[in-house]
């Protein structure tokens, strides 16, 4: 590897002193026009002998590790900024798009790593435990939400019994998760479930989080991007939408009006609608 580098280096040379572009020459040996400039500015300044023993000499040490120009940095923590705390991937292609700056999403990350604690979004390596299955009713409550514009439903299942509850609210924030907790459990699970599974969502944070185990003796966050893990919560809430508010946006000012809906929707839901998982029966039968 090192004969063939330092053969296109000479190569590059020659063909540069003919006079042929340096994105021609990057392109015919197959290296990065970056690269090529670095070698050519390099020979241009100490001549190709002495270039090439430094080159040679300065494989065969320990190579400092690149440093990232202190412009560069501020380039990405803008774009970081401005985009809402954007990832890796979107910041490299602003980079290049805005400024032609070529920089690897490793770097990138290592440059926000200066300035910002990373995370991930999803929290994929946290410890979940196995798919839960319930054999009995309050075993296991999902619980989601809907967007419906101004106004956001609350919902949650108990996937045995398919007992199901509903609660509007004007915003979506984990105070929302909390009060949500707060009024479903009691009135509708009889006040604790031996699992409550929820998915990443930022309303399930915060306030939610810290007052969950009130309710649950374990809190299971589900994967992301694996609907099966919530199967029975997003069933129902194809159903809320089928049978209740639909596929519109609603304003804040229509949250009386669709709470009494809801109330009438549950009602028939529990007592009246047939479940094929239960048998043809309502969930709320006797």
């Amino acid at each position: 590897m090192e004969m063939e580098n330092t053969t296109k280096i000479i190569l590059a040379w020659e063909l540069f002193e003919q006079g042929v572009p340096k994105s021609h020459i990057a392109q015919k040996l197959n290296k990065n026009r970056e690269t090529v400039t670095i070698w050519l500015n390099n020979i241009q300044k100490f001549g190709l002998n002495p270039f090439l023993d430094n080159y040679l000499n300065a494989k065969k040490g320990t190579r400092t590790p690149r440093k990232i120009d202190a412009l560069i940095k501020n380039y990405v923590w803008n774009i970081r900024e401005r985009e809402f705390d954007c990832c890796g991937q979107k910041i490299q292609y602003f980079l290049k798009l805005e400024n032609n700056i070529n920089l690897s999403v490793t770097k990138i990350y290592e440059v926000l790593a200066e300035k910002y604690v990373i995370k991930s979004k999803w929290s994929k390596n946290i410890k979940r435990g196995d798919l839960p299955y319930a054999i009995k009713p309050r075993e296991v409550i999902q619980m989601d939400t809907i967007d419906f514009g101004d106004i956001f439903a609350f919902t949650a299942v108990d996937t045995f019994s398919r007992e199901a509850d509903v609660i509007l609210k004007p915003s979506l924030t984990a105070l929302d998760g909390f009060e949500f907790l707060q009024t479903t459990m009691p009135r509708r699970f009889n006040g604790f479930s031996d699992l409550i599974q929820t998915d990443g969502g930022s309303e399930f944070e915060a306030e939610f989080k810290d007052n969950v185990l009130n309710y649950t003796n374990t809190h299971r966050i589900a994967r992301p991007y694996k609907k099966n893990e919530q199967s029975f919560i997003e069933t129902f809430n194809k159903t809320v939408r089928k049978e209740c508010l639909g596929w519109i946006k609603y304003s804040k000012t229509e949250l009386p009006r669709l709470t009494a809906v809801v109330e009438q929707f549950l009602n028939r839901y529990h007592y009246h609608r047939p479940h094929i998982g239960l048998g043809m029966k309502p969930p709320l039968s006797n």
